[in-house]
């Protein structure tokens, strides 16, 4: 548990939220555009790229691979003529996505590599992606713990795959798609539950030879072309206002631009199912559909999240579990043991979190008993260096009976850079 007193910020609870705000470009489409334009020979443009710390490490690794890639206020340049040998270490410091797709990506490749990361990174397993990719007949090393970082990669020529998913991991899935596109046959990949579907969207985006049929998808061994796209705002981040928007009364709330990919909207469905008044306006069926979110505060009500619905919002799970607080009735989130290997812990760290600030909440093996509605006291909260966890204790001081505190608040640039900002400028007047 980190403890540090180290970067503080004072949070003070606000009447209400009224007005119009975007939140950042989707972390998990800004990763994947870098990714295939990287492996497109030629040069590709992208529009509205998330510049947080974790996409920043995928961009660094492959420049570091010899692409051209260059960056301006959001807009990103990639001019590739394939991934070159390199000598050092590829540093995905916090950034699981990069390591666990990229672990796809190089182990193709016609070159030795390795990849390392932080102290978090260390301690995610990547087992679950390497064990796939050995049936394909990829190479690695593992060098100081087996199935964690740091881990050398001997690019091969791969075989197609025939794989039944063990576990619900958009991550795995993209890491074994990226590794058949050079491969010396198809691969087919069927999922226990429907993931979120990037990677599959962006590989047809950029030509290559992929079909989706359900729960199963199959990727030929495919070139990728050069393409320019625009990415839209990010879920996820957008999450955490329209849950401030819903806990705090008498507000009103316009969330520009966000992406609305149907394997990705679980968090939505779940805030309507608990009461939430939520409308969508401007709707724009993209690559990747986006629309406009139209918030209200509202009396919400208990639900039970549980299956594909928890694949399908394993991010948002922590700021969910902070809105339970204020359903009336018992909550109950279950079959989200994935929590547990995230950036932090999320089972304990929300428990942790949610408890020291008065929530009646009970941690289980797979997730969270949570009763409502209570009141929010002040406290000083814990990040544990976890952008989710800073972000949600963050929501939820905003309806505290007094002013709060977050310790290392900036962990929150991993996702979304001026969050603080954002949070501090939503006006109390429509």
């Amino acid at each position: 548990m980190d403890t540090s007193t180290s970067e503080i910020i004072s949070l003070v609870p606000k009447k209400k939220l009224c007005g119009v705000i975007a939140v950042p470009p989707d972390k998990s489409i800004s990763h994947r555009s870098i990714m295939c334009a990287s492996l497109a020979r030629g040069e590709s443009s992208v529009y509205n790229f998330l510049q947080g710390e974790d996409c920043l490490s995928t961009v660094e690794c492959f420049k570091n691979l010899g692409v051209d890639i260059k960056l301006n206020n959001g807009e990103v340049y990639i001019n590739s003529q394939g991934l070159k040998q390199f000598n050092g270490v590829l540093n995905v410091n916090n950034s699981g996505t990069s390591m666990r797709i990229l672990t796809g990506i190089l182990a193709s490749q016609n070159i030795i590599s390795q990849i390392d990361g932080d102290s978090s990174i260390q301690k995610r397993p990547l087992k679950r992606v390497t064990d796939p990719l050995k049936l394909m007949g990829a190479k690695f090393e593992f060098l100081n713990a087996d199935g964690f970082c740091p881990v050398k990669i001997y690019g091969t020529k791969l075989n197609g795959i025939k794989y039944e998913m063990p576990v619900v991991s958009a991550q795995v899935k993209s890491a074994i798609l990226f590794a058949g596109l050079c491969a010396k046959s198809k691969s087919e990949i069927t999922e226990i539950s429907k993931t979120r579907d990037h990677t599959e969207r962006m590989l047809k985006l950029f030509g290559a030879s992929i079909k989706v049929k359900e729960n199963k998808i199959t990727v030929e061994p495919s070139s990728l072309r050069p393409q320019n796209l625009t990415i839209p705002n990010d879920i996820s981040s957008a999450a955490f206002f329209i849950a401030a928007a819903l806990i705090t009364k008498d507000s009103l709330l316009k969330i520009e631009n966000v992406g609305v990919n149907p394997t990705r909207s679980a968090v939505v469905d779940i805030f309507r199912r608990m009461g939430g008044d939520i409308k969508i306006e401007n709707y724009i069926d993209g690559f990747e559909p986006s629309c406009a979110l139209i918030v209200k505060s509202s009396k919400l009500k208990a639900v039970e999240i549980s299956g594909e619905e928890v694949a399908k919002a394993i991010d948002e799970l922590p700021i969910i579990a902070a809105v339970a607080t204020q359903c009336e009735g018992t909550t109950v989130i279950k079959n989200a043991e994935e929590l547990k290997i995230k950036e932090s812990n999320r089972i304990d760290t929300v428990f942790n979190e949610l408890s020291k600030c008065g929530a009646d909440i009970t941690k289980t093996n797979d997730g969270f008993i949570i009763c409502g509605k209570t009141k929010i006291k002040p406290c000083t909260f814990f990040s544990y260096n976890d952008h989710r966890i800073a972000m949600t204790c963050s929501i939820l001081s905003l309806i505290a009976e007094g002013d709060c505190a977050l310790q290392n608040y900036k962990c929150v640039n991993v996702s979304y850079p001026g969050f603080f900002d954002t949070l501090k400028c939503i006006g109390e007047k429509i």
